[in-house]
């Protein structure tokens, strides 16, 4: 068995879905199916019950599943231990926004638990660059916020958030259940500085284009809206303070959650991090 098949094998099972899992493999579905038809013809038997909806393991498919993650960690080992004894032992991660998610301290539990030996440096960025330094070479691997430009970037979705737009407690606004961008449309936005990604800087403005004060941290929009009035934007279910209030906004994309590496780039620690992230986000 090839473990690039067995990858593939383990996508599908993780997934329950051919659809699904070509997408996080970044390959079309046709060469998935085949791929995975000829691993049950190596087996010998049927791994999936194939369905409209997608798929479920079988017996046989439960039993690989167990043996391919367990052989596909081996060979991640084997090859971050060899790329420890080249000098290569360190996996330098971006951070862009709320730190205290819990899908990051899991992430960070499981990936010391798969590499204890490897030193992870961390660097936390700000709002003006929602790649954290990616594209100039700061960091190996980031984790983020979609959408931006994806160009020469492999991009893995972890999690969909709603997004609510953040006002002060005594706006009249803050006492709905639920808004429209329309409902905003007379207010003033936050921006960011100019050269900011302009696919980041649209989805923040709600896809249109705004006026309002430049600002480059989360706790920069946080204060623009208590002292001006400033509309922001912010993933429902974090924190505020007692002066700022959230109210869900019912036609604004989700917020997603993506762990995004420089394409083409091989690094097992950057794959063994990706697995890891992907588990640890499913909870």
């Amino acid at each position: 068995m090839e473990l690039q098949i067995l990858r593939y094998f383990v996508a599908v099972a993780e997934e329950l879905h051919f659809g699904r899992a070509a997408t996080r493999l970044h390959m079309t579905q046709p060469p998935l199916s085949r791929a995975i038809k000829r691993l049950e013809a190596d087996v010998g038997a049927l791994l999936f019950v194939r369905s409209p909806a997608g798929v479920t393991l079988t017996p046989v498919g439960v039993v690989l599943l167990d043996e391919a993650r367990a052989l596909l960690d081996h060979a991640d080992r084997a090859r971050v231990r060899v790329s420890a004894a080249a000098g290569v032992a360190t996996l330098t991660v971006g951070i862009l926004g709320d730190g205290t998610d819990p899908g990051v301290a899991r992430l960070a539990a499981a990936y010391r638990r798969r590499h204890p030996g490897i030193d992870i440096r961390v660097r936390d960025t700000d709002l003006t660059d929602p790649t954290c330094g990616l594209r100039a070479g700061l960091v190996d691997v980031a984790l983020t916020r979609a959408p931006f430009n994806e160009t020469a970037l492999t991009v893995r979705e972890l999690r969909s958030d709603p997004v609510g737009v953040v006002l002060r407690a005594d706006d009249p606004l803050a006492h709905h259940d639920r808004l429209r961008l329309a409902d905003l449309r007379d207010r003033r936005w936050f921006q960011f500085p100019r050269g900011t990604d302009p696919v980041w800087q649209s989805y923040w403005n709600g896809g249109r284009l705004r006026e309002g004060p430049v600002v480059r941290a989360v706790q920069e929009c946080l204060q623009a809206v208590l002292w001006n009035g400033t509309v922001g934007l912010a993933p429902l279910g974090h924190d505020l303070p007692a002066e700022l209030a959230v109210v869900p906004l019912i036609d604004m994309a989700p917020s997603r959650v993506v762990a995004v590496w420089n394409e083409g780039d091989t690094n097992p620690l950057i794959r063994s991090f990706i697995e890891t992230a992907t588990a640890a986000y499913r909870r």
